[in-house]
């Protein structure tokens, strides 16, 4: 499940800075081309490995967790919804149609939001402080200023790139400093694949434990 997990979350980055990579290749040439053609597949799969992290992800409150699935279920319903109503008839792909619309980001919108949990989530996990000054302005970037597509994205993958660098500097100090490379959610995954039984001598154990460190 941690496997599944985090393939969703490279699936989703990986798909991000393949349709942001338009943004920065020369015009008409081959790549980007081949990029701006296949924009809806890039959609498509980026939103499918949000969703399967999204589903295994664990949340201690369970209704901030079913809002997550919530928002991006219905920016999943929203973009098919705007596509195959309004994109697909105008004769553009979803992301040329939103760009080009900016009012259909609230069709589309949930799923980013979703999304801004989650990253939120995660920064929370890894302590990432900066990375709460990083969502407000990947919100912005977003949702104030759709039609600045070229500078905005470079912005904005710039942004993004800093938080992978930071939170992979993090992991590498978590692994020297601690025997256990337990990062993010393993060890919850983990434990919910015990065995009842194993999970009762677990829990007992680490209640005697504390009730050592007490004394």
């Amino acid at each position: 499940m941690v496997i599944l997990y985090r393939s969703g979350l490279v699936t989703t980055a990986a798909s991000f800075v393949v349709a942001a990579s338009a943004s920065f290749l020369p015009e008409n040439s081959l790549l980007s081309n081949v990029v701006n053609e296949n924009l809806n597949s890039l959609y498509a799969l980026g939103a499918g490995g949000l969703g399967l992290s999204l589903f295994l992800i664990h949340i201690y409150v369970t209704e901030i967790k079913r809002t997550l699935q919530a928002l991006w279920a219905l920016g999943v319903d929203g973009s098919l919804a705007t596509y195959t109503s309004l994109a697909q008839p105008a004769g553009q792909n979803l992301i040329q149609y939103v760009v080009a619309n900016p009012m259909a980001v609230w069709f589309v919108g949930p799923l980013f939001a979703a999304l801004t949990g989650f990253v939120f989530k995660e920064g929370i996990v890894l302590k990432l402080t900066s990375i709460f000054e990083r969502l407000i302005f990947a919100e912005d970037c977003l949702l104030n200023s759709p039609l600045k597509t070229v500078d905005y994205v470079k912005k904005l993958v710039s942004a993004l790139q800093k938080i992978f660098r930071r939170g992979r500097r993090l992991r590498e100090q978590n692994r020297v400093s601690r025997k256990d490379d337990d990062i993010g959610d393993k060890s919850v995954f983990i434990f919910n694949a015990l065995p009842d039984a194993e999970k009762k001598a677990l829990i007992e154990k680490l209640q005697q434990e504390k009730l050592k460190n007490l004394d």
